[in-house]
């Protein structure tokens, strides 16, 4: 098993129990002051890159009731003691935070009904126990900000434990997570913006839901030692593409390729094609004639015809650590039975489509519930795709992959990631992390693509991703194993 530093995140029930405990170490209000000094040191930080200075800015905080209104009043009150004008919008004054709207009157903040016209805005409106949508007249409000948000803890409307959004909500440009990182700060990137952490003295179980951190990624990935031939490196067997499809055999071969395999042995009909891309690769015509390898992966372009199932019975039938994607997922959904009875490692790719083709439903709005109990069910590891990439195993935390863009959504890139897969667990590494730390890698690649084979920002196609997917490991193996995500 691969061990890796990570990221963990935090239900808000599991954040509750740890506010809980702490409540009983420390002076009633101190966690809240803590979360709001962190929080005015944020805003402060924002307002100085953005605007030049602090100082007779403006910030308008937005409150609701509760602790998370007090949260951004406390933040308040301690942004008018550096001279920045703060107004206050309360959209539930009878329940406002009774401290919090004390100091903030205190120090000269200011309660008015309109935003007014400020350099940035706070978003204090819900926090973990939110849920829903944001109502008509919040949603009015955001819809007429033109200046920057600050979200405290989690942007309004957004769920903290699913990261889902079933109507209006805020879009935030930082988000200030207090305490803890809660699964809305890896599930719902592009609604937080950049996520700073405020540490208030929690303590916190093993996580259930995590991100690798990429520091570690790229100390653990597998690279030649003096001892090492091509052998002991670990040989991928890739199983894939045909007449119809023969790019999927390149690409897929190719990630194996490049994610440093040893050895890369390919079987199917497109060996002459690959071999025109890839000379490195040893091809053969049929699974029994590949010769010894340690892992496989099956699928990408490989057909849905009974040929294509018995390839996959053949490679399912092998003691050996196994990727099924693409045509496979299509094959497997078809007859589940195929995996009964087996107990190496085996790695699904799906993604949306190919995952309701395998349960019968659609993933919904809590993914990482939905994953759990396909990996639980057919005890495989399951890797789902997305802007946010989910791996689940049986008994394992879930492990998450926020790709930073979404450049990696193009045809083709899946087949890409299941060779780098098949890679890894060719040289011994575990199956979840050999799937979170790939997804990890070819997310870096495409966006590596995007901004070095095109104007910047432009699409790319799945061919470049191989070429950058060994820049993208020398970039994790040069992060220290400490790194942020």
């Amino acid at each position: 098993m691969t061990t890796s530093a990570v990221r963990g995140y935090y239900t808000a029930d599991e954040v509750r129990a740890a506010e809980a405990e702490l409540f009983t170490r420390v002076p009633a209000g101190m966690p809240m002051r803590r979360a709001a000094f962190g929080l005015a040191e944020v805003v402060a930080r924002e307002l100085r890159e953005r605007t030049g200075g602090v100082a007779g800015r403006v910030v308008t905080l937005l409150v609701g009731s509760g602790d998370n209104g007090g949260d951004a009043l406390w933040a308040g009150s301690f942004l008018r003691r550096r001279g920045v004008a703060v107004n206050a919008v309360l959209l539930a004054p009878e329940r406002a935070h009774v401290e919090g709207l004390a100091a903030l009157r205190r120090t000269g903040g200011r309660v008015r009904d309109d935003l007014g016209d400020p350099d940035l805005v706070i978003d204090g409106i819900v926090g973990i126990s939110g849920r829903g949508a944001l109502r008509p007249r919040v949603a009015e409000l955001f819809a007429a900000v033109t200046v920057p948000i600050i979200a405290a803890d989690l942007p309004s409307g957004v769920d903290p434990d699913t990261g889902a959004v079933t109507g209006p909500a805020v879009r935030a440009d930082v988000t200030v997570a207090f305490g803890a990182y809660k699964p809305v700060h890896a599930l719902a990137v592009p609604y937080c913006g950049l996520i700073d952490l405020v540490p208030i003295g929690l303590r916190l179980p093993e996580p259930n839901l995590a991100a690798l951190e990429p520091g570690s990624i790229g100390a653990a990935w597998p690279v030649p030692g003096a001892a090492d031939d091509k052998y002991s490196q670990g040989v991928t067997g890739v199983c894939a593409g045909s007449s119809t499809y023969p790019g999927a055999a390149i690409l897929c071969t190719g990630g194996a390729v490049a994610a440093t395999s040893g050895m890369v042995r390919y079987a199917g009909s497109g060996a002459e094609q690959v071999l025109a891309q890839l000379p490195e690769v040893i091809a053969a015509p049929s699974i029994s004639e590949t010769g010894r390898v340690q892992a496989w992966v099956f699928g990408p372009g490989a057909g849905t015809d009974a040929a294509a199932r018995e390839r996959l019975v053949e490679i399912l039938a092998t003691d050996l650590p196994v990727v099924v994607d693409a045509d496979g997922l299509t094959v497997l959904a078809a007859d589940p039975a195929l995996l009964t009875g087996r107990t190496a490692p085996t790695v699904l790719t799906p993604h949306a489509g190919e995952f309701a083709r395998l349960t019968g439903d659609e993933a919904g709005p809590d993914r990482v519930a939905a994953v759990r109990k396909l990996a639980d069910s057919w005890q495989v590891t399951v890797l789902l795709k997305g802007r946010a990439t989910l791996v689940a195993s049986p008994g394992r935390p879930t492990l998450v992959n926020d790709a930073g863009a979404s450049w990696a959504a193009t045809a083709g890139s899946g087949d890409v990631l299941s060779g780098v897969i098949a890679a890894l667990l060719a040289a011994g590494r575990d199956a979840a992390w050999s799937a979170a730390a790939a997804a990890r890698v070819h997310a870096l690649a495409a966006n590596i693509a995007a901004h070095t084979d095109t104007a910047a920002g432009a699409p790319i196609s799945a061919s470049p991703l191989s070429a950058h997917i060994r820049a993208a490991i020398g970039v994790l193996r040069e992060l220290p194993v400490s790194a942020p995500a």
